[in-house]
């Protein structure tokens, strides 16, 4: 036989999946449980942990226990950095996510922050700068409504950006376009970019940053964004929390033979 908090957080489970409780809506008060005689507090604990550990839910002080999004947001490969969305228009990557999930956006979901920092050894490799090279890290956190889901933290060479939005510390992406329409804005147009990913065990600060449920990993991203010269004008340290991603990459397949080229 199933111990008590088993069955409950059966019960709970079938509940959110048939849609009884919405992505966002918060799950009752343990004590408000507790008082419709579904167990003890120690049970209906276990319960909620349960199903956090499942997946199924977020439980955070201030929050409560709220289900999660069971939907995760499309993340685009190349499509999401096409020219015509941040040159011509508006769109920034993350948005660009949000309007091919079908999903809302505000443009203050992702935040800021702004420091002129050593470079790490990753970064002053991909810019092929001497370890401790001072360059400006512009940190973000973005979120879907209250729910984090990825930061994302890039790195560029104070001549490149000095003077720029880029370096400004107002929240939000930087201005019309974002950032890669201030870059092309300052004469550095991206040509093409390289991105590596891996997965990986959070760390305590990412647990908490990104309001990570028990056993979730992170997915790393590497990306780094050159000019048709082969310029490095960015490189990006991005860490998304896995279960709120699909990964889509569309892209033609090259054939050597016939003298296509892979981009680095």
């Amino acid at each position: 036989m199933a111990p008590k908090w088993r069955d409950l957080a059966d019960k709970l489970a079938a509940e959110i999946k048939a849609g009884e409780y919405k992505p966002g809506q918060q799950l009752p008060q343990i004590r408000e449980l507790v008082a419709a005689g579904e167990g003890s507090k120690s049970t209906v604990h276990a319960a909620y942990k349960a199903l956090e550990a499942e997946g199924l839910v977020t439980s955070s002080r201030g929050h409560g226990t709220v289900v999660r999004q069971q939907v995760p947001l499309k993340r685009l490969g190349i499509a999401r950095y096409d020219k015509v969305k941040w040159r011509d228009g508006d769109e920034v990557a993350f948005i660009a996510d949000r309007v091919a999930s079908g999903r809302s956006y505000r443009r203050n979901e992702q935040t800021q922050t702004i420091s002129l920092v050593e470079a790490p050894p990753a970064v002053a490799a991909a810019h092929g700068l001497p370890e401790g090279a001072e360059v400006y890290a512009r940190a973000r956190l973005v979120k879907e409504g209250n729910q984090p889901t990825h930061t994302l933290t890039s790195y560029y060479r104070p001549e490149h950006v000095e003077g720029t939005r880029l370096v400004d510390p107002t929240p939000g992406p930087a201005g019309r376009g974002g950032g890669f329409r201030v870059l092309f804005d300052a004469g550095y147009e991206i040509d093409h970019m390289k991105e590596v990913l891996f997965a990986r065990v959070p760390t305590a600060d990412e647990v908490s940053l990104l309001q990570l449920p028990p056993g979730e990993p992170v997915v790393e991203l590497h990306r780094t964004t050159y000019t048709a010269a082969g310029t490095v004008v960015e490189f990006a340290i991005g860490v998304h929390a896995a279960s709120r991603f699909a990964w889509e990459y569309d892209f033609k397949v090259p054939d050597s033979a016939k003298g296509e080229e892979t981009q680095p």
